[in-house]
């Protein structure tokens, strides 16, 4: 006789055990796939939307623009100049017998002016301007490919930053206590008091407006309120068993904070860091927005809104802007949620092994 079939249980670790509750949320993972496609695409911004070719062949020569841009002579012109591929007679020049020219599918870069565009600027959505122009005739749609990107990155910088600045002060804080908490917690009642804006009004005005230093100055004020829930997670683990044990054994208190305390202390840190990045993109797009962001023609979105706001009458301008704002941060939004019922500690022990 054949033995019955024995049920073979199979232990998921904590991390497998999240991940696939994330996966079962689909509002959460979709939003997480469509994001990380968006972004992969800005990071391929010049291969999408670009005004030089990515390829050119032209009298049996080979050239590639979107690396090494040869001069207007290489193509028949007059003038040593860097080769301007949206003029006409370059374009009648590439349509030659024998000759071609691979283009991006938006044949403009962020910073592209169109001297021979047919209509004044800002222009409405058309067929050579998918999402029309600003008021200096750029791009619309390159601007808002590329200001994504950088919105994208400086709030990954931010979070990265913030995060661990935050993680350190409180886990300082909550292991320590003591004075140590009492002389922090003073320090941060005290700083957390500082005016963020005025201070970033002062420094604009001494020094030259940059990516760096505007995450910097953001840096020294965003980790405050990740902090607190390290501090509060570090005073509740630092009191149990395999703490107390851990000491017992005479391990450093950096052993113990790095191996024990930390990564059972991580779950506020980790839901709270798609929010992180949606409060980061909202900053950089207040201060873009009122002149105290990234330099002066940096493809940025609150530059985009306050174009908008210039030009009433340009409604493609405000509203693709905001559409691209509103969709960012719907993204982030429901990713975040999904990673808090993910990592919700009500949800670990009702979901049973397979």
């Amino acid at each position: 006789m054949n033995a019955p079939p024995l049920s073979v249980v199979v232990s998921l670790s904590p991390t497998r055990r999240a991940w696939r509750r994330f996966r079962a949320h689909r509002l959460g993972f979709a939003s997480l796939v469509v994001f990380v496609a968006l972004f992969a695409l800005s990071l391929v911004a010049e291969l999408v939307s670009n005004d030089k070719p990515l390829l050119v062949r032209y009298e049996g020569q080979w050239f590639v623009p979107i690396v090494h841009n040869p001069p207007e002579t290489a193509f028949g012109g007059d003038f040593a100049s860097p080769t301007d591929f949206l003029d006409p007679f370059i374009r009648q020049q590439l349509a030659r017998p024998g000759n071609w020219a691979v283009y991006p599918p938006n044949p403009y870069h962020h910073s592209t002016l169109n001297y021979f565009a047919k209509q004044p600027n800002p222009a409405a959505p058309s067929a050579d301007n998918w999402f029309g122009t600003d008021d200096r005739g750029r791009d619309l749609l390159a601007r808002l490919l590329y200001g994504f990107r950088v919105s994208i990155l400086f709030a990954l910088a931010l979070t990265i930053s913030g995060t661990l600045l935050g993680v350190a002060t409180g886990a300082v804080q909550g292991y320590f206590v003591g004075k140590t908490d009492l002389a922090m917690q003073r320090f941060i009642e005290i700083w957390s008091a500082m005016p963020e804006l005025y201070l970033l009004i002062i420094f604009s005005a001494l020094f030259e407006p940059s990516v760096s230093l505007l995450l910097v100055l953001l840096s020294l004020f965003g980790w405050m309120g990740l902090s607190d829930y390290v501090r509060a997670e570090f005073l509740r683990n630092r009191q149990l068993d395999y703490v107390r044990a851990a000491r017992a054994l005479g391990l450093s208190n950096a052993h113990i904070i790095w191996r024990h305390v930390l990564p059972n202390s991580l779950t506020p840190v980790v839901t709270f860091l798609p929010f992180r990045m949606s409060a980061a993109i909202l900053a950089l797009t207040s201060l873009d927005f009122l002149g105290l962001g990234v330099p002066p023609g940096t493809p940025s979105l609150g530059e985009l809104l306050a174009q908008g706001k210039s030009n009433i009458d340009s409604w493609w301008i405000s509203l693709s802007t905001f559409g691209v704002l509103v969709i960012t941060l719907l993204l982030l939004t429901f990713m975040g949620e999904a990673l808090r019922d993910a990592l919700d500690p009500r949800q670990i022990n009702r979901e049973p092994d397979v």
